[in-house]
């Protein structure tokens, strides 16, 4: 079976080839085409953005309830960035498909491209994660089937999609306790001359829910709601600027329940703050039928941007926002704004492109260590490994890509799989097995699954220094068989440790072991390292082939494994950790 590198341009993955010679097709993938027509369309032309999360929304949908073989609703959609807006006369090509299934719901991957077919071109306008819910039948709860990945993309997004899960699980606990320690710091709003008041921006629509706007569930659909919110916070957007806005991102939508035919959905929006750039709009969809009180249905905050004739982000004025809440909005709205640059700063971008170090501090942990663990599983996906070396059943193998070198080991150890995690764990002990491990000390515990490290290491020279590395360890049990255990390891920069005379600071960009129990007497363990140039110096003759150091460090640990396979007691409380999937 083969497959090809997945498209720059259109971010489509590649054909996969079975076999057989026939050409793989995910059993869940639906696929949509529309072409914009000029009542898909806004005033400039271009289709508008409630129009295109309908459309999402549908194929999404339909990618579920192929997988489940039942009806299913729409629970979120993580945020989206439109990268590109797409035209009358343009065909909008959409692909979903379920990248996990868990219990009762399931993440379905969406792809929208944009095609022209005048100049054969295709180009990618967004991507999101949509979670969609088995709804109950009569038998009861649905317990969702396995997804059995395939293809090497398949692979990825199928290991990611639990790191993900994880995120919107501790989403709105993480975003409250960042924005209750940020705005603490942002002091009084400023007064700006000439500033537009905030309560001329605020909208308030209502919807009657009709048939046409139910799904074959009779519940109001998913798309038409966020179409409907995108419409009224297009409305505020362009109130305070006296223009047309365009949309460039949508924070994560969340359904707090449901809606029916009949309902009144009452919409408002105002805009929370504005910054050079763009400006935040909050929004929010309740319901209610006769004289019940409101139910909360959804709420979101969209970003927008004002283009001028060059296709150029233009100035905004600024807001004065209204007392006491409007306030609170403003601030929060800042908290946000930062939050929005880590997560797009450290997520967002290809793994080449990170900055060895990126700065901690407790309002991006959750963004790092997410990149932290997606980036060692995605290494961990890759099939294109070469054997460079084995001794004893210790095997050495590299990969060259991107101009980057990987390399990784695998033994097979007769330890519990839970054990070899909990002692690899705690990185103070790894000393006691790797050579390269002077000293190693625990800097804080961010939380129960993320430490950050302070590790020495003696100079591999005569005449130099040692070098030091400032260590963030996030750890992941598994979510089911499926897993394996995760501990992976990034640098990050801290002002309170600062480069000394002592040592010269050391990077790493990607390292860490996957631990797999491959019976109930035979664990598998991978250690993966990224190599940069301050971990070359250790290994460079073990990848060449003139040494076989890395046979002598891995059979230690093994020994280390085997001598403290019953040793739980010996263990911090700090290293054992409770499964979040």
């Amino acid at each position: 079976m083969t497959s090809e590198g997945k498209d720059e341009h259109t971010g489509q993955d590649p054909l996969f080839i079975l076999e057989s010679g026939e050409v793989y097709r995910n059993p869940t993938e639906v696929k949509m085409s529309q072409i914009v027509l000029p009542c898909h369309a806004n005033h400039c032309g271009e289709l508008s953005i409630g129009q295109l999360l309908k459309w999402m929304d549908s194929t999404a949908c339909l990618s579920a309830e192929r997988h489940a073989g039942c009806s299913c609703i729409t629970a979120s959609v993580d945020d989206i960035h439109f990268e590109h807006t797409i035209g009358v006369g343009k065909v909008v090509n959409i692909i979903a498909k379920v990248n996990r299934a868990f219990t009762s719901s399931m993440e379905v991957g969406i792809l929208v491209n944009c095609e022209d077919f005048y100049t054969d071109k295709q180009w990618k306008v967004c991507h999101a994660f949509a979670t969609f819910v088995a709804r109950r039948t009569e038998a009861g709860k649905v317990q969702l089937k396995q997804v059995i990945p395939r293809a090497q993309m398949e692979q990825m997004e199928f290991s990611l999609a639990a790191e993900r899960r994880r995120m919107r699980l501790i989403h709105a606990e993480i975003i409250t306790d960042l924005l209750s320690s940020s705005t603490a710091q942002l002091g009084e709003c400023q007064e700006y001359h000439n500033a537009v008041p905030a309560e001329r921006t605020r909208v308030e629509s209502v919807e009657l829910v009709l048939p046409p706007h139910a799904n074959h569930q009779v519940s109001t659909f998913g798309g038409q709601i966020m179409a409907w919110m995108e419409n009224v916070a297009t409305i505020a957007a362009s109130r305070l600027c006296n223009a047309h806005p365009t949309l460039r991102t949508i924070d994560m939508f969340h359904f707090r329940g449901p809606s029916h035919i009949g309902d009144r959905l009452v919409l408002k929006a105002i805009v929370n703050n504005t910054f050079k750039h763009s400006m935040e709009v909050g929004v929010c969809a309740e319901a209610y039928q006769g004289g019940e009180p409101l139910r909360h249905i959804n709420s979101a905050f969209m970003t927008f941007e004002v283009l001028d004739i060059d296709r150029k982000p233009r100035m905004l004025p600024r807001i004065r926002p209204e007392p006491v809440d409007g306030k609170r909005r403003y601030q929060e709205a800042i908290a946000r704004k930062k939050i929005r640059l880590d997560r797009k700063y450290i997520i967002s971008c290809k793994q080449t492109e990170v900055p060895l170090s990126v700065p901690w501090d407790p309002s991006n942990q959750m963004y790092l260590s997410y990149n932290n663990v997606s980036a060692l599983k995605l290494m961990d996906a890759r099939n294109s490994w070469v054997l460079t070396s084995e001794k004893n059943k210790v095997r050495l193998y590299t990969l060259e890509e991107n101009r980057m070198l990987c390399f990784k080991v695998e033994m097979h150890i007769s330890v519990s799989a839970e054990q070899t995690f909990l002692l690899l764990s705690d990185l103070r002990r790894r000393q006691e097995w790797d050579q390269h491990y002077e000293e190693c000390k625990v800097i804080t515990q961010a939380d129960e699954d993320d430490t950050l490290y302070c590790v020495t290491t003696p100079s591999v020279s005569k005449g130099s220094k040692g070098q030091d590395f400032i260590l963030l360890a996030s750890r992941r049990k598994p979510c089911d068989a499926r897993d394996p255990y995760v501990i992976a390891l990034r640098s990050v920069t801290l002002p309170t440790h600062p480069p000394t005379e002592e040592y010269s600071r050391g990077e790493v960009l990607c390292a860490g072991f996957t631990i797999r129990e491959e019976s109930s007497t035979v664990t598998k363990i991978t250690y993966y390292n990224q190599a940069t140039p301050g971990v070359l110096p250790y290994i460079s003759t073990d990848i060449v082939g003139l040494s076989s150091s890395f046979y002598s460090a891995f059979s230690a640990c093994s020994h280390f494994l085997e001598a403290n396979k019953d040793s739980l007691a010996a263990l911090p409380p700090s290293t054992l950790f409770h499964n979040t999937c």
